[in-house]
């Protein structure tokens, strides 16, 4: 068991890097989701001409 651990630890290193990393990103992510930020673009929605595409805009009952 130690031998095959011996053996492969540059991959388990690697292995182990790769995987923090995805989760770091992830976490991430998560957290700017939960604060309403855009987790596709990284700037805000203000000057995106794409803005209306997210973001449809909320009828109100005075408007008809």
């Amino acid at each position: 068991m130690f031998q095959i651990i011996a053996d492969n630890i540059a991959t388990i290193v690697i292995s182990a890097l790769l995987m923090a990393a995805v989760i770091s990103i992830i976490a991430g992510m998560a957290k700017k989701k939960a604060k309403g930020e855009s987790v596709s673009c990284g700037c805000g929605c203000s000057g995106c001409p794409s803005a209306s595409l997210c973001h449809v805009p909320v009828k109100q009952e005075n408007d008809r």
